[in-house]
C-alpha cells in the first residue's frame, strides 16, 4: 500500500516564512510601474527546497504585467530572502497568477443572479428563503402536535 506523501512541518514553516518575507519585500523593494497591488495567496515548495511557486492575486493593474514584473525581479527577491532566512538552500522563485479569487467572485455572482431569478422567492423572518408557490405556502397548516 502506498503512503500519501505528507508535507513536512519544516517545509510548511519555510514556505510561510518566505510568504511573510515576500509580502514585506515586494512593496518596499520593488519599484516597477507594472506592479499592481499584489496579495500573496499561497506558496508551493518542492521537497528539496529548490523551487517555490508563489501564487498571487492583483487588485489593481494587469495580472500578466504583474506576473512578468515579479518573475523578472525573482532573482533579486531570492537574494533578499537569502539574507533573511539563513538556510542552506533558498528556493528559486516562480510567480504565477492565482485565478481562484476571481473565479470565486464569478461563482458568487452567478449564484446571486440565479437566486434573484427564482420565481416566488420569499424571505422568511428567520432569514431563510422559500421557493414555494403562493398556493402551496397557503395550504400548509401548523404542524400537528405529538400526543
Amino acid at each position: 500500500m502506498r503512503h500519501k506523501k505528507k508535507t513536512p512541518a519544516r517545509g510548511i514553516r519555510v514556505a510561510e516564512q518566505i510568504q511573510k518575507d515576500l509580502a514585506e519585500l515586494i512593496p518596499r523593494e520593488l519599484r516597477d510601474p507594472r506592479l499592481g497591488f499584489v496579495t500573496l495567496t499561497d506558496i508551493e515548495l518542492t521537497p528539496d527546497y529548490a523551487y517555490a511557486t508563489v501564487y498571487f492575486s492583483v487588485l489593481t493593474g494587469s495580472a500578466t504585467d504583474t506576473e512578468e514584473a515579479l518573475n523578472e525581479a525573482a532573482g533579486y527577491l531570492r537574494n533578499l530572502i537569502f539574507k533573511r532566512l539563513h538556510i542552506h538552500t533558498v528556493p528559486t522563485l516562480r510567480f504565477k497568477h492565482d485565478e481562484s479569487v476571481e473565479k470565486g467572485a464569478e461563482m458568487s455572482d452567478l449564484i446571486d443572479r440565479a437566486v434573484r431569478s427564482l420565481p416566488g422567492e420569499e424571505v422568511s423572518p428567520k432569514g431563510r428563503t422559500s421557493v414555494l408557490p403562493d398556493s402551496a405556502a397557503e395550504n400548509q397548516g401548523p404542524e400537528p402536535e405529538n400526543p
